[in-house]
C-alpha cells in the first residue's frame, strides 16, 4: 500500500504468485473487486490507476510429463492450443472462481522454440567473446555448438534459466582451464563445435 500511495500510477509485478501465502489472494481479491485497500493506519489507498501483473508456472510439471507439448513439438499451433488448455485447467484447480473471474486478461506465453533458444545463447555468450577479444583472442561458436547449448540449457519448467549454468560448466570452465594452462595465446582463435555429443574446442592461429 505504501508504494502505491506514493506512486499511484505504478505497475506491480507478483512473480510466481502461486508460491504466495493463501491470504495474499484475499487481499488481491479486495483490490480487484473494490480497487481500494486500507493500510495499517486506516488510510484508504486507491489502486484504480495501478496495473497488477501476476506470473505463474502453474501447469509446468504437467507439461513436462506430456511429450506432445512444449519444446521441440512439431506442430507449433496445436502445441500452443494444447498447452493453453492444460494451463487453464491447472489455473481453475489452483484458484477460486471469484478470483479468476476478476482478472482482466489471462495470457499463456508460447514455449521457447529452438530458434529462440539459439538467439538467447548468442546473447549470453557475447560477453565471453568480448572478454577474450580484449585479450587478443577470438572465440567462435559453430552453429552445432549453439544448438547443443540451446538444447542442454532448456528445461520445460524453467525455460532458459538453466542456460547460464550450462554455459558456465560447458564453456566458461573449460576456457578458464585453457587460459590457466597457457594453452591459448594472444592472436589465436578458439573454435567451439560438437563432437560425439560434447563441445569440442579447437585452437588455431587467427
Amino acid at each position: 500500500t505504501e508504494k502505491v500511495r506514493n506512486k499511484p500510477y505504478s505497475v506491480l509485478l507478483f512473480d510466481e504468485v502461486e508460491k504466495a501465502h493463501p491470504d495474499i489472494f484475499n487481499v488481491l481479491l479486495q483490490v480487484l473487486d473494490d480497487g481500494v485497500l486500507t493500510d495499517s493506519r486506516g488510510r484508504k489507498v486507491d489502486f484504480s490507476n495501478t496495473i497488477i501483473i501476476m506470473t505463474s508456472n502453474l501447469g509446468a510439471t504437467a507439461l513436462r510429463d506430456d511429450k506432445t507439448v512444449g519444446f521441440g513439438a512439431k506442430d507449433i499451433s496445436h502445441d500452443y492450443t494444447a498447452m493453453q488448455k492444460r494451463i487453464m485447467e491447472e489455473l481453475k484447480k489452483a484458484y477460486r472462481p471469484e478470483f479468476i473471474n476478476r482478472i482482466d486478461e489471462k495470457v499463456v506465453f508460447h514455449s521457447l522454440s529452438q530458434d529462440n533458444m539459439r538467439e538467447v545463447v548468442k546473447i549470453m555468450v557475447k560477453p565471453l567473446i568480448l572478454a577474450l577479444k580484449d585479450k587478443g583472442m577470438d572465440l567462435k561458436f559453430q552453429p552445432s555448438a549453439l544448438k547443443h547449448l540451446a538444447e542442454d540449457g532448456y528445461d520445460i519448467e524453467m525455460g532458459a534459466r538453466p542456460l547460464r549454468r550450462t554455459i558456465q560448466t560447458q564453456v566458461e570452465d573449460h576456457l578458464s582451464e585453457l587460459l590457466l594452462a597457457n594453452q591459448v595465446k594472444e592472436g589465436q582463435v578458439i573454435k567451439i563445435g560438437v563432437s560425439k555429443g560434447k563441445l569440442k574446442f579447437d585452437i588455431a592461429k587467427s
